[in-house]
Parts: C-alpha cells; sequence; structure tokens
C-alpha cells in the first residue's frame, strides 16, 4: 500500500457556516437560465431560508447571463451583502473565464462565505483558491440541482457541508447504491481542488491556473468523449501538473463508459504510483455530492474513504 508523504500544507480557512433561517444568494456567474422565482423561493423557504436573487438572473446575452459587467458586478455585491450569508450559482455553461482578472478578490477574501458550483464555476473556485485562500463548494447549482429534483442525497450532502455537521476527523460519507472503483490503492493527505476537468486544462499557463502541489485533484467532466478525456489528462502531464498530486478522485464522466474511463486513469496515474478513487457521485450526475474545495482531506482509495482533516465552516 502506498501512502503519499504527510501535507505541509497550510489549509484554507474556513467560511462561516449557513446558519439557521439564513439568507442565500443566487448569481449567473457563467450561462443564462430561466429561473422559476416563485418555486425557487418556496423551495427554499420550505427549509427555512430565504433567497436573494440578484439582477443578472434575469438577464441574457448570447451565451452569457448578461455582460461581463452584470455578472462581476453580481459576484461582488453578494460576496459584500453582509444579509446574504452563502452563494450558490443558478448553472454553469461557459462565461466565468471572461471574469477572473477584473475580480476583487480582497473583496471575496474580506467577505467570505460559502460558494457553491460546479462545472464552468470550477474558474472561480480556482482563482478564489489562489487568489483569497478561503473553501469553496464543489456542489449543486440552484436550477439543474436544488429545484431538478435530484436524488435525496444531493439536498442532504449540500446542507450538511454548509450547515458545518460535517467536522474535522469526519468521514465524507458516499451512499452505497452508487459504489466506486480503487484505480490505484494507497492513502494519501493534501488539499482537495478541482473540478470540471476540461476548465481546469483550459486555465494552464494563466495566473488562474491550479496550484497542484500537494494537492488531491478532484475531476469531473459532461460532453466530452474518451479521446478527449484523454487529451486533456495527456496536457496536465506535460504541463508537469499532475507530479505534483498527491491523490485523485474522480467524479462523475458524464457519456463515457466505467471500464474505458478507469482503464484510461490506470494507464495515467498508475507511473505516479498515487491513489486514485474513481465512480464520487459528484458534478454532472444525479445525485450530485457536495465537497470542500481547498480544504485537507485523507484520501483512502483502498478503503474507498475521505475524511475531512479539518473544519471546513466556522461558527
Amino acid at each position: 500500500m502506498t501512502v503519499r508523504p504527510t501535507h505541509t500544507l497550510f489549509p484554507h480557512r474556513p467560511v462561516p457556516a449557513l446558519p439557521s433561517e439564513g439568507m442565500i444568494g443566487v448569481i449567473a456567474p457563467a450561462g443564462p437560465g430561466t429561473l422559476d422565482a416563485d418555486k425557487a423561493v418556496q423551495w427554499m423557504r420550505a427549509r427555512g431560508y430565504g433567497l436573494r436573487i440578484f439582477p443578472g438572473v434575469y438577464e441574457k446575452d448570447g451565451y452569457l447571463a448578461g455582460s461581463d459587467e452584470v455578472r462581476l458586478n453580481d459576484l461582488h455585491a453578494a460576496f459584500a451583502d453582509p444579509e446574504v450569508d452563502a452563494i450558490i450559482c443558478l448553472r454553469g455553461g461557459y462565461g466565468t473565464p471572461r471574469l477572473l482578472d477584473r475580480i476583487d478578490y480582497d473583496l471575496l477574501g474580506r467577505h467570505a462565505k460559502p460558494f457553491v458550483g460546479y462545472s464552468d464555476i470550477t474558474a472561480l473556485h480556482l482563482a478564489i483558491s489562489r487568489y483569497a485562500g478561503f473553501v469553496t463548494f464543489h456542489g449543486p447549482l440552484l436550477n439543474a440541482d436544488l429545484l431538478g429534483d435530484k436524488e435525496p442525497p444531493t439536498v442532504t450532502s449540500f446542507f450538511a457541508m454548509l450547515r458545518g455537521q460535517l467536522k474535522a476527523g469526519s468521514v465524507i460519507a458516499h451512499p452505497a447504491a452508487w459504489p466506486l472503483t480503487t484505480v490505484e490503492p494507497g492513502i494519501a493527505h493534501g488539499r482537495l481542488l478541482g473540478g470540471n476537468l476540461a476548465m481546469i486544462a483550459s486555465t494552464l499557463g494563466t495566473p488562474y491556473e491550479i496550484d497542484a502541489e500537494g494537492v488531491i485533484l478532484l475531476i469531473e467532466d459532461v460532453n466530452e468523449p474518451l479521446y478527449r478525456i484523454d487529451r486533456l489528462l495527456t496536457q496536465m502531464r506535460l504541463s508537469g501538473h499532475l507530479h505534483k498530486l498527491r491523490g485523485v478522485l474522480v467524479g462523475d464522466v458524464a457519456g463515457v463508459e466505467t471500464d474505458a474511463l478507469n482503464r484510461l486513469l490506470r494507464q495515467t496515474f498508475e507511473p505516479l504510483r498515487i491513489p486514485v478513487l474513481s465512480g464520487w457521485r459528484s458534478g454532472h450526475c444525479d445525485p450530485n455530492l457536495t465537497l470542500p474545495l481547498g480544504a485537507l482531506v485523507r484520501l483512502d482509495a483502498g478503503k474507498q474513504e475521505l475524511l475531512l482533516e479539518q473544519d471546513v465552516v466556522s461558527r
């Protein structure tokens, strides 16, 4: 069994826990979507929360949810708003990379709070990790996931993580109904970072690329055939990023046959002698489980277990 070196990384700082009867803000920093506001407000109210909808949610500029200025203003406003306790994104699509060099990371850092999304939102997770240094959450989008009647673990995982029901030393539960695959056994300690593989690869060579040193890499994707997944992983290998990793957690790679994917994963990661666990229900899938990005975790691929090594929210 391979045990990767104990981490020496500083943890990202936890964010304030989502309080009971708190306010959740919704923004659309990427693609446009149609929000049934009444349904969304009632859904949140039934679970004890208010919903604040920022103006860009209702806008559309081609394949973007409003202009860059509108989407950037909503991002800043949601973080700066003292009444907003957590932020969830309406949908993914495309658009967040256009904002990265215009974001006020000092503002975000001063008003750190739970920030949730996946897919194109990965670019924001990576940039916040590098320049603001607080934990964010790879988790459900408002339209596709919370309002999309997904399997119950989607919602329970979301609230458990943001409310602080999982503490340092807690195992992050994965439902037995969706089996995992140990691609490469072993134990690793490190900071969990990543998200959408195509988005991670698109930031390489920019100031917003993933800081892969000592990281347990989370990857997921959709609408990418196997050869493109191969190309993206090869790009990360040739750029030197894979060699810095301590482990890999593979979420859902929608549309790719499982055995073929795992064969590619073995070809890619076996030479690196790091643990790889595949099949985690995170990403464009049902259920879509919430994971804390920037947090120190322990991955035991043999036991198929992911354990928190720090608190991700504070009270």
